[in-house]
């Protein structure tokens, strides 16, 4: 490390950077290079073995950003690791501030920023340089309450935390209106004297305002010690001016006995007490719906060894272990039947209403109910594993995530308090030194423009409004990834749908069986018998639907295939083909008209058909294509309604998805395209100023996925690909699609109706407080009813933000 000439420059720092990307001799001298060239850096260690950087740095010329940036910039990667915190004691948008800034203050964080509704705190750091026992010093410091890490299984003592402080909140409550009200009559009933009434109001308000002002004073002088402008400081100054000023005028320094302001002072700390009571109450249901699926986890399985069953805590459980499931319990983790059958009730997971029938073979999710026989179960999936554990971390991870709606709160916050601050001052000294009025007067203005000020609104409009809408988006069904993705469904202007296994099922079904001389059953079971021995799709329809109907299948001999014509093999004793026109044509057999009418006719609705036959004679026609989904068309319908256009993206030739699109109701078909040319058809879209949704099947269209605005995934429960898309359906339901960009406006309005009502409160009551109606009608604002308003404006925005819990999309009232 470099020697300091100058004894007042800051000690140099050193950083251990894991580095990703580095694979050879070159990649070290690189990074050397470039991080040597960062200003400040003084010497710099690149181990190829241990993938790190260390670096020896002057923290007045470089910061780790400064470093993280060299890194990428020469084409590597920096692994942060990320903590989610839980957060006690937040009351406002300035307590998101302190928090902030004090956890940005250790060296080693990279980013944190702080969800108020939550009460979470997101931070990105190298391990290497900072802990989570700093970050935990840094929080409690700055005055709030470290509660543990999320995801891990405190939910109780976090409960008990909120109970705590609730309780204490109410007995807070009770005492200041249990005071300031009979302390307001006495100013208005003479039951005292006028020389004794100060001196009495005194001895009985000091005690309750000291109680009551305590946690506000507590919070300001830790605002201020980290140098930051709070609310707690504005509350502070509010009810200290009007005890201290009553203070004053009881004993006659400086200020007459006109200035009785302890029932104001008592009462404002009641009111902004009380204010910050229902905000704690109601925050604590915003994230309801990750509690309600938390709680679907059971805490122990049935586990069956060596033939016997025994009851085992839930986190003991291995992959492959077996369990036994009983009607009424609920699956422990994702696994797959072995033995039972039973009917599952995965509506808590997936948004399916009816139960879904399980046997050998089946894949079940964890959390979700048996109803009416025993399942032998093996776990497949167990801990943060499971797809229960997967939504709920994507959903918290999502809640954790600035909708760029945010960034407008944020940057009225950072300069409400300073300009409040301006106008509080300003009025008082227009009123007093300026327009000539009372002390008294100036002072009650004064008082209630720092009270009545809040920017907690503000702070909650957004964050209470997204954790409560993704909450039920995933009640719903409906997974969104990140906050951004609420924005994007406001401006769309085009939803592409990939056809195979989005619009349609995904496998080839049989549509038609048209025989001619035998009966359906005798052609289908022959055409089965043939096809049993091929694995090719369409053969496996003919296969699938002869098992349904519960044929039985006869043995064959000589099978054989006839390259890109068809098959042959011998049933019965004997020769069955199936194949197309070309086999007919090789094997000169001629094409009656009424068959080959039926055969055109089939062929243009997009179908592929099979003619079957024995030696020259042909039996019939059996047609199969892959079928649209059942509210395939319903869905299309919805989103035309919402003046959106639709196209349909495929790979078939341009006659076949003309057919397709036609029986839905798509105008616009984008044909013949290879997979991996998808996302550069989403591009030409989005050049031509389409805002594109995509919706694949998340799992062959990833690509087109990222490149869309906003990329929907469509799956069916476990098969469900939680990394693919913005948003995931965890149905196979096409009608969510419609549901997820209804919810998705739903909460982007309701964060706007938020945001009005955020600022229009502000702007009008702030004025008012100030006394600005005073010299036209006569109208001032007492603090206390001040107080009161500010504690009824975050209450009536987190409000709003709760009614979304019980929000169903309208697609969704309709079925």
């Amino acid at each position: 490390m470099a020697e300091k000439d100058d004894a007042g420059k800051k000690e140099d720092k050193k950083a251990e950077l894991k580095i990703s990307g580095m694979n050879c001799p070159t990649c070290v001298l690189t990074l050397e290079k470039s991080l040597s060239a960062v200003e400040g850096v003084d010497t710099v260690q690149v181990n190829l073995a241990t993938e790190t950087a260390r670096v020896t740095y002057n923290p007045e010329k470089a910061d780790l950003s400064d470093l993280e940036k060299a890194v990428k910039d020469s084409g590597y990667g920096v692994i942060n690791e990320r903590a989610v915190i839980k957060v006690g004691g937040m009351v406002c948008a300035s307590c998101v501030e302190t928090i902030e800034a004090a956890l940005r203050a250790l060296d080693g964080v990279m980013e944190a920023w702080v969800n108020l509704g939550i009460e979470r705190a997101y931070v990105t750091y190298n391990p290497h340089q900072v802990t989570m026992e700093d970050m935990r010093r840094a929080i409690e410091e700055a005055g709030y309450q470290f509660l543990g890490l999320a995801g891990e299984e405190n939910l109780e003592q976090e409960k008990q935390e909120r109970e705590k402080d609730l309780h204490d909140k109410a007995r807070r409550i009770w005492i200041g209106f249990g005071v300031s009200i009979p302390l307001l009559i006495l100013m208005y009933v003479p039951i005292l004297s006028a020389e004794i009434l100060p001196y009495f109001m005194f001895v009985v308000a000091t005690p309750a305002f000291l109680y009551l002002g305590y946690p506000i004073f507590l919070a300001s002088y830790r605002a201020l010690k980290n140098w930051v402008l709070n609310m707690d400081v504005m509350y502070a100054m509010g009810i200290g001016v009007a005890y201290g000023a009553s203070v004053l005028g009881t004993f006659g320094i400086v200020l007459t006995r006109d200035f009785m302001f302890y029932e104001t002072a008592v009462m404002l700390a009641a009111f902004l007490t009380l204010g910050r009571f229902l905000e704690v109450r109601a925050k604590g249901r915003t994230s309801e719906a990750i509690k309600k699926l938390l709680g679907l986890q059971p805490k122990t399985a049935t586990v069956v060894r060596d033939g016997s069953e025994k009851e085992i805590p839930l986190e003991l459980l291995q992959p492959d272990d077996l369990l036994r499931v009983k009607p009424g319990e609920r699956v422990p983790v994702d696994g797959e039947v072995v033995l039972g059958e039973s009917y599952v009730d995965e509506s808590m997971i997936t948004g399916e209403p009816l139960p879904v029938a399980k046997r050998v073979g089946s894949e079940v999710i964890g959390g979700t109910v048996n109803t009416n026989s025993v399942l032998t179960l093996r776990a497949t999936r167990v801990g943060r594993d499971t797809v229960l554990a997967q939504i709920v971390r994507m959903v918290e991870e999502a809640q954790g995530t600035k909708p760029p709606v945010q960034r407008i709160a944020d940057t009225a916050v950072s300069y409400f308090i300073p300009t409040v601050l301006v106008i509080a001052f300003l009025s008082f000294g227009l009123w007093y030194l300026v327009a000539g009025n009372t002390l008294l007067f100036s002072l009650t203005a004064l008082i209630s423009v720092l009270v009545i000020a809040c920017p907690c609104a503000l702070g909650l409009a957004t964050p209470t409004a997204v954790t409560v809408g993704l909450g039920r988006g995933a009640e719903l069904g409906v997974l969104i990834k990140r906050g951004e993705a609420l924005e994007i469904p406001e401006h769309l202007t085009m939803v592409i749908f990939d056809k195979t296994g989005t619009l349609t099922r995904g496998k080839p079904e049989v549509t038609d069986v048209l025989p001619y001389g035998i009966s359906n059953i005798t052609l289908l079971s022959l055409a089965a018998s043939v096809e049993r021995n091929s694995q090719h799709p369409v053969a496996q329809a003919v296969i699938r639907e002869a098992d349904r109907q519960g044929l039985t299948l006869q043995e064959t001999v000589g099978f054989d295939t006839i390259g890109g014509k068809g098959v042959i093999a011998r049933v019965l004793g004997e020769d069955v083909f199936i194949g197309n026109r070309a086999l007919l044509k090789d094997r000169s057999i001629p094409l009656p008209p009424e068959i080959d009418q039926a055969l055109t006719g089939l062929e243009a609705q997009g179908k592929t058909v099979m003619i079957v036959g024995t030696g020259a004679q042909l039996m019939g026609l059996i047609a199969v294509a892959d079928t649209l989904k059942d509210t395939a068309r319903q869905a299309i319908s919805n989103l035309q309604e919402m003046h959106l256009k639709v196209a349909m993206i495929t790979g078939d030739n341009i006659r076949t998805a003309r057919t397709i699109a036609d029986q839905i109701g798509i105008e616009s078909v984008i044909a013949e395209v290879l997979p991996g040319d998808k996302a550069r058809e989403v591009k030409r879209l989005q050049d031509s100023g389409e805002v594109v949704a995509f919706v694949g099947d998340g799992i062959n269209d990833a690509p087109a996925l990222a490149q869309a605005d906003v990329g929907i995934a469509i799956g069916s429960g476990t098969d469900v690909a939680i990394e693919s898309g913005d948003i995931v359906l965890m149905r196979d339901d096409l009608l969510d699609v419609v549901a997820a960009i209804q919810l998705s406006r739903k909460v982007m309005a309701r964060i706007k109706q938020n945001l009005f009502w955020a600022f229009a409160y502000n702007a009008a009551l702030i004025p008012i407080a100030a006394g600005v109606l005073y010299p036209f009608f006569g109208i001032t604002f007492r603090p206390e009813l001040a107080g009161l308003a500010m504690a009824l404006s975050s209450v009536t925005v987190v409000s709003l933000s709760l009614l979304l819990k019980g929000y169903i999309p309208p697609v969704r009232r309709l079925v």
